[in-house]
């Protein structure tokens, strides 16, 4: 594995692990007329993030290498920022989508790095998949 991919899918690792902590927050704190369908799929979404880090992870130990594993080195790699505030529901659905939408690039860039690694290239390519479905999904809950 070049040292590129490694520390692609290292910072695969700290974006969800960011991603999964704002999620949480979200979950936690949403409130309105929307509560029960967020507090719901906030739930669905942190539940998802947790089983592709694991499986990154896992892979990068499968070629050999070491994924991240402290809080410390996920805040210092991580481009998707802690939550800040309690917003609206609004403002947490449009946050998430443009995290989603920065990890979803992270991971096409990635698959490229991946070459002829097939495992790895078709282990991101279902995350994606799977992000490009939650992004989707969010903009029509935001009317766009």
């Amino acid at each position: 594995m070049n040292a590129e991919l490694k520390q692609n899918m290292n910072k695969l690792v700290a974006d969800l692990n960011v991603l999964y902590m704002k999620i949480h927050h979200f979950h936690w704190f949403v409130k309105g007329p929307n509560f029960f369908t967020l507090h719901a799929k906030f739930e669905e979404l942190y539940n998802e993030v947790t089983e592709h880090n694991d499986s990154i992870a896992e892979r990068l130990l499968q070629l050999n290498e070491k994924p991240i594993s402290t809080l410390k080195e996920c805040l210092n790699l991580a481009t998707v920022k802690e939550a800040s505030k309690v917003g609206t529901d609004v403002e947490m659905v449009e946050e998430l989508v443009n995290d989603l939408e920065t990890i979803d690039k992270e991971l096409t860039a990635t698959m490229e790095l991946a070459g002829d690694d097939e495992g790895t290239a078709d282990l991101l390519l279902g995350i994606s998949e799977s992000f490009q479905k939650h992004i989707w999904m969010f903009k029509a809950f935001l009317g766009k």
